[in-house]
């Protein structure tokens, strides 16, 4: 049974769909370019194997163009991304070769995803422990960790500047155990942050 294009109808706003009309009244959204590659125009007869192409297409493409947006806007793992398309709706088939798409362009890659993450943490002054979370978060792979995080320098300074301004000039006892609570929910270790105590100690 074939179906015949009574209307294309452009997209009303950025990043929206070409709607396609057909002569029983049912509708088809695509993707602008979609319509546009297919050469649709009012008047054609599409079977129903040529709808089910469309749809299809159109799927694979969206996914795409969703996974591109994504990874412009954060850095994210492949299983990260991957997750992330299903929960916006793209079936696992397309957002499985979304990634793989991604990837063969050199534009995905997690041992560098892991790489961005640990700089990230490192610049918010967090601990080794409080990175290793928000590698996790993200999903990348064990095998990416110990490369990434080796290059986490010495973060001493760091943790004495955090403690020295949450301690002000005349701490009292609940407030240094404020302040070294908070950053062992930074990510450093109870000997770290009694090491770094210790070093400040003379200042109040």
């Amino acid at each position: 049974m074939s179906l015949t294009i009574k209307a294309i109808l452009p997209p009303k706003r950025p990043n929206a769909r070409t709607v396609v009309v057909f002569d029983d009244g049912s509708t088809l959204k695509l993707l602008p370019q979609i319509a546009a590659e297919n050469g649709l125009c009012p008047g054609l007869d599409l079977e129903e194997s040529e709808r089910k192409a469309l749809e299809a297409a159109n799927a694979a493409a969206s996914a795409k163009q969703r996974a591109v947006r994504i990874i412009s806007a954060a850095a994210v793992s492949k299983r990260d991304l991957e997750q992330r398309l299903t929960q916006k709706g793209e079936r696992p088939e397309d957002a499985q070769n979304a990634v793989r798409w991604l990837e063969d362009l050199n534009l995905l890659d997690d041992a560098e995803t892991a790489r961005q993450i640990v700089s990230r943490g490192v610049s918010r002054g967090y601990g080794a422990e409080r990175i290793k979370q928000m590698l996790y978060a993200k999903r990348i792979p064990k095998q990416y960790w110990d490369e990434a995080l080796a290059a986490v320098p010495d973060m001493a300074d760091a943790l004495t500047d955090f403690l020295r301004k949450r301690l002000g000039p005349e701490p009292d006892e609940k407030a240094i155990r404020s302040a070294a609570q908070a950053a062992i929910r930074r990510g450093y270790t109870w000997l770290e942050v009694r090491e770094a105590l210790a070093h400040i100690k003379d200042e109040f």
